[in-house]
């Protein structure tokens, strides 16, 4: 009879060798359905104030960003531009999603990407003590300290929601 094995995913082994403490909070990805953010925070039973979506951008000069939101909130791409010292800023079409990051639609973790990408995070996320954000694969969340996330990512916190 074979064990389960615990899910591991490369954000992480990547949180765990920069010994930054986090909680894996997994769910039924086939539930999921259409609105993925609000889907996984009903499910986890995690607020959607605090259930950080991630989405990946692209900058007219800078190239690939990333920002998270909460999951009930639009990203503002003016605002996300600005933050970026870009122009303008537009979503990245899915089919790049994993060529770009190494993740797949609705496991994108804004930690442990193929390449270290600016990030950008709401500033919200920093009125808690902790935030979800995606564990790196569909049925798996991470909660953290927005600091941490900060020390894994090395994003900004900025206003970057669609008001």
């Amino acid at each position: 009879m074979a064990k389960d094995k615990k899910t591991v995913t490369n954000a992480m082994r990547l949180l765990s060798a920069a010994k930054i403490d986090y909680e894996t909070v997994e769910y039924e990805a086939d539930e999921v359905g259409e609105h993925f953010g609000e889907a996984i925070a009903r499910l986890t039973g995690i607020p959607p104030e605090k259930s950080f979506k991630t989405l990946v951008l692209r900058g007219d000069k800078s190239g690939i960003i990333v920002a998270c939101v909460p999951v009930k909130c639009e990203v503002d791409l003016k605002k996300a531009a600005k933050a970026s010292g870009n122009k303008k800023v537009e979503m990245t079409h899915v089919k790049e999603l994993l060529a770009l990051t190494g993740y797949i639609r609705g496991g994108v973790s804004p930690v442990g990407m193929k390449k270290k990408y600016p990030t950008y995070i709401d500033k919200s996320a920093e009125d808690f003590d902790t935030i979800a954000i995606s564990g790196g694969k569909c049925g798996c969340t991470l909660l953290l300290v927005p600091s941490d996330v900060r020390k894994a990512t090395d994003c900004e916190f900025v206003d970057i929601i669609r008001n």
